[in-house]
Protein backbone atom coordinates (compact mmCIF):
# COMPACT_ATOMS: atom_id res chain seq x y z
CA UNK A 1 0.00 0.00 0.00
CA UNK A 2 1.24 3.56 -1.16
CA UNK A 3 2.06 5.82 1.82
CA UNK A 4 0.57 9.21 2.12
CA UNK A 5 2.22 12.56 2.20
CA UNK A 6 0.49 15.84 3.78
CA UNK A 7 1.37 19.26 2.24
CA UNK A 8 0.58 22.66 2.85
CA UNK A 9 -0.37 24.56 0.17
CA UNK A 10 -2.66 26.25 -2.11
CA UNK A 11 -4.59 25.45 -4.86
CA UNK A 12 -3.32 27.58 -7.98
CA UNK A 13 -5.17 26.28 -10.63
CA UNK A 14 -7.95 23.65 -11.12
CA UNK A 15 -9.45 22.27 -14.52
CA UNK A 16 -11.95 19.83 -15.59
CA UNK A 17 -10.17 16.60 -16.66
CA UNK A 18 -12.18 13.61 -18.17
CA UNK A 19 -15.76 13.45 -17.42
CA UNK A 20 -15.99 13.58 -13.36
CA UNK A 21 -12.12 14.88 -11.80
CA UNK A 22 -10.54 17.64 -11.43
CA UNK A 23 -6.57 18.44 -12.65
CA UNK A 24 -5.19 20.94 -10.05
CA UNK A 25 -1.82 22.43 -9.69
CA UNK A 26 -0.84 23.13 -5.73
CA UNK A 27 1.68 25.51 -4.53
CA UNK A 28 3.43 23.71 -1.61
CA UNK A 29 5.92 24.66 0.52
CA UNK A 30 7.44 21.37 0.92
CA UNK A 31 8.12 20.43 -2.67
CA UNK A 32 7.14 23.73 -4.46
CA UNK A 33 4.88 23.01 -7.66
CA UNK A 34 2.82 20.15 -8.24
CA UNK A 35 -0.08 18.36 -10.33
CA UNK A 36 -2.57 16.39 -8.51
CA UNK A 37 -5.99 15.08 -9.63
CA UNK A 38 -8.57 15.31 -7.68
CA UNK A 39 -10.37 12.24 -8.50
CA UNK A 40 -14.46 12.21 -8.87
CA UNK A 41 -13.90 15.84 -7.14
CA UNK A 42 -16.90 17.12 -10.17
CA UNK A 43 -19.24 14.31 -9.10
CA UNK A 44 -22.36 15.66 -6.80
CA UNK A 45 -21.28 15.02 -3.27
CA UNK A 46 -17.61 14.13 -3.15
CA UNK A 47 -15.65 15.33 -0.29
CA UNK A 48 -12.97 16.55 -2.73
CA UNK A 49 -15.43 19.25 -4.28
CA UNK A 50 -15.30 22.32 -2.17
CA UNK A 51 -11.36 21.87 -1.38
CA UNK A 52 -10.41 21.16 -5.44
CA UNK A 53 -11.07 25.28 -6.25
CA UNK A 54 -8.56 27.98 -6.93
CA UNK A 55 -7.08 30.12 -4.03
CA UNK A 56 -8.01 27.09 -1.81
CA UNK A 57 -5.06 26.96 1.39
CA UNK A 58 -4.64 24.35 3.75
CA UNK A 59 -3.13 20.85 4.23
CA UNK A 60 -3.80 18.78 1.11
CA UNK A 61 -3.04 14.54 1.82
CA UNK A 62 -1.82 13.02 -1.52
CA UNK A 63 -0.53 9.82 -3.17
CA UNK A 64 2.30 9.93 -4.96
CA UNK A 65 2.18 8.49 -8.49
CA UNK A 66 4.91 7.97 -11.59
CA UNK A 67 3.71 11.80 -12.85
CA UNK A 68 1.50 13.32 -10.36
CA UNK A 69 -0.19 13.01 -7.45
CA UNK A 70 -3.69 11.94 -6.27
CA UNK A 71 -5.54 14.15 -3.17
CA UNK A 72 -7.05 12.01 -0.85
CA UNK A 73 -7.89 14.54 1.21
CA UNK A 74 -7.71 18.17 2.54
CA UNK A 75 -8.13 20.68 5.68
CA UNK A 76 -8.60 23.37 4.78
CA UNK A 77 -7.31 26.43 6.43
CA UNK A 78 -9.40 29.34 4.39
CA UNK A 79 -11.28 29.56 0.83
CA UNK A 80 -11.30 33.02 0.42
CA UNK A 81 -14.26 32.74 -0.97
CA UNK A 82 -15.19 36.16 -0.34
CA UNK A 83 -12.46 36.98 -2.44
CA UNK A 84 -13.90 34.73 -4.92
CA UNK A 85 -17.15 36.84 -5.11
CA UNK A 86 -15.87 40.44 -5.67
CA UNK A 87 -14.79 40.60 -9.42
CA UNK A 88 -11.61 43.23 -8.72
CA UNK A 89 -10.53 40.77 -5.89
CA UNK A 90 -10.65 37.68 -7.67
CA UNK A 91 -9.15 39.40 -10.69
CA UNK A 92 -6.08 40.66 -8.61
CA UNK A 93 -5.92 37.35 -6.81
CA UNK A 94 -6.21 34.99 -9.97
CA UNK A 95 -2.71 37.63 -11.43
CA UNK A 96 -1.22 36.58 -7.84
CA UNK A 97 -1.74 32.86 -8.35
CA UNK A 98 -0.81 32.98 -12.13
CA UNK A 99 2.54 34.54 -11.43
CA UNK A 100 3.21 32.32 -8.86
CA UNK A 101 2.80 29.24 -10.66
CA UNK A 102 4.95 31.37 -13.47
CA UNK A 103 7.94 32.22 -10.57
CA UNK A 104 7.91 28.31 -9.07
CA UNK A 105 9.23 25.16 -10.04
CA UNK A 106 9.23 21.74 -8.84
CA UNK A 107 10.91 20.16 -5.86
CA UNK A 108 11.80 23.30 -4.57
CA UNK A 109 10.95 25.22 -1.01
CA UNK A 110 8.73 26.98 -1.75
CA UNK A 111 7.76 28.30 1.92
CA UNK A 112 8.48 32.26 1.27
CA UNK A 113 6.51 32.19 -2.15
CA UNK A 114 3.27 30.53 -0.39
CA UNK A 115 3.55 33.12 2.42
CA UNK A 116 3.38 36.00 0.12
CA UNK A 117 0.21 34.67 -1.85
CA UNK A 118 -1.54 33.82 1.37
CA UNK A 119 -0.45 36.81 2.63
CA UNK A 120 -1.32 38.99 -0.31
CA UNK A 121 -5.02 37.41 -0.99
CA UNK A 122 -5.39 38.37 2.57
CA UNK A 123 -4.14 41.88 2.18
CA UNK A 124 -6.83 42.37 -1.03
CA UNK A 125 -9.66 41.84 1.17
CA UNK A 126 -8.45 44.66 3.43
CA UNK A 127 -10.03 48.36 2.49
CA UNK A 128 -7.19 50.18 4.18
CA UNK A 129 -4.85 49.30 1.26
CA UNK A 130 -5.80 49.40 -1.96
CA UNK A 131 -5.52 47.02 -4.76
CA UNK A 132 -3.13 48.48 -6.85
CA UNK A 133 -1.24 49.44 -3.65
CA UNK A 134 -1.10 45.22 -2.96
CA UNK A 135 -0.02 44.36 -6.45
CA UNK A 136 2.81 46.21 -6.57
CA UNK A 137 3.71 45.01 -2.86
CA UNK A 138 3.51 41.84 -3.83
CA UNK A 139 5.80 41.98 -7.45
CA UNK A 140 8.18 43.86 -5.71
CA UNK A 141 8.33 40.76 -3.10
CA UNK A 142 8.42 38.62 -5.57
CA UNK A 143 10.99 39.66 -7.29
CA UNK A 144 13.24 39.72 -3.55
CA UNK A 145 12.37 35.78 -3.33
CA UNK A 146 13.19 34.97 -6.65
CA UNK A 147 16.41 36.68 -5.84
CA UNK A 148 15.89 38.99 -8.94
CA UNK A 149 15.96 42.31 -7.90
CA UNK A 150 16.63 43.86 -3.91
CA UNK A 151 18.62 47.50 -4.97
CA UNK A 152 17.00 50.47 -4.65
CA UNK A 153 14.78 51.92 -7.33
CA UNK A 154 16.64 52.54 -10.79
CA UNK A 155 15.29 55.93 -11.04
CA UNK A 156 15.50 59.07 -8.22
CA UNK A 157 13.04 59.10 -5.79
CA UNK A 158 11.87 60.67 -2.85
CA UNK A 159 12.94 59.48 0.40
CA UNK A 160 9.44 58.40 1.05
CA UNK A 161 9.28 56.03 -1.74
CA UNK A 162 12.72 54.40 -0.52
CA UNK A 163 11.32 53.82 2.58
CA UNK A 164 8.78 52.12 1.24
CA UNK A 165 10.76 50.19 -1.55
CA UNK A 166 13.41 49.31 1.33
CA UNK A 167 10.58 48.44 3.61
CA UNK A 168 9.06 45.36 1.16
CA UNK A 169 12.54 44.46 0.57
CA UNK A 170 13.99 44.18 3.95
CA UNK A 171 10.56 42.77 6.06
CA UNK A 172 9.05 39.66 5.99
CA UNK A 173 5.83 38.31 4.50
CA UNK A 174 4.18 38.32 7.49
CA UNK A 175 4.60 42.19 8.19
CA UNK A 176 4.28 43.37 4.63
CA UNK A 177 1.18 44.93 4.57
CA UNK A 178 0.83 47.48 7.06
CA UNK A 179 1.76 50.72 5.64
CA UNK A 180 -0.12 53.09 3.00
CA UNK A 181 1.20 55.89 1.23
CA UNK A 182 0.20 58.95 0.45
CA UNK A 183 -1.55 59.56 -3.29
CA UNK A 184 1.42 61.02 -5.04
CA UNK A 185 4.13 58.56 -3.13
CA UNK A 186 1.98 55.70 -4.07
CA UNK A 187 2.20 56.38 -7.77
CA UNK A 188 5.50 56.75 -7.67
CA UNK A 189 5.90 53.51 -5.86
CA UNK A 190 3.43 52.07 -8.47
CA UNK A 191 5.69 53.33 -11.23
CA UNK A 192 8.80 52.00 -10.07
CA UNK A 193 7.82 48.76 -9.52
CA UNK A 194 6.42 48.62 -12.94
CA UNK A 195 9.88 49.65 -14.63
CA UNK A 196 11.36 46.50 -12.45
CA UNK A 197 8.56 44.09 -13.14
CA UNK A 198 9.08 44.43 -17.23
CA UNK A 199 12.34 43.36 -16.73
CA UNK A 200 12.39 41.26 -14.50
CA UNK A 201 9.18 39.39 -14.21
CA UNK A 202 7.63 36.88 -16.59
CA UNK A 203 5.19 39.10 -19.01
CA UNK A 204 3.20 35.86 -20.38
CA UNK A 205 0.27 36.57 -17.26
CA UNK A 206 -3.21 36.37 -19.20
CA UNK A 207 -4.82 36.96 -16.09
CA UNK A 208 -2.65 40.21 -15.89
CA UNK A 209 -4.35 41.42 -19.36
CA UNK A 210 -7.65 40.80 -18.17
CA UNK A 211 -6.65 42.97 -14.81
CA UNK A 212 -5.15 45.80 -16.37
CA UNK A 213 -8.33 45.69 -19.35
CA UNK A 214 -10.78 45.79 -16.11
CA UNK A 215 -8.88 48.66 -13.72
CA UNK A 216 -7.51 50.86 -16.72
Amino acid sequence: MRESITLLGMVLTAAPSGDYDRRLVLLTTERGKITAFAHGARRQGSSLMACSRTFVFGRFTLYEGRSAYNLQSAQVINYFEELSADIEGACYGSYFLELAGLCSGENEDATEMLKLVYQSLRALLKPAIHNCLVRRIFELKMMVIGGEYTQLPEEKVSDSCAYAWEYVVCTPVEELYRFVLKDTVEQEFIRCVERARKRFLPRQCKSLEILETLTG
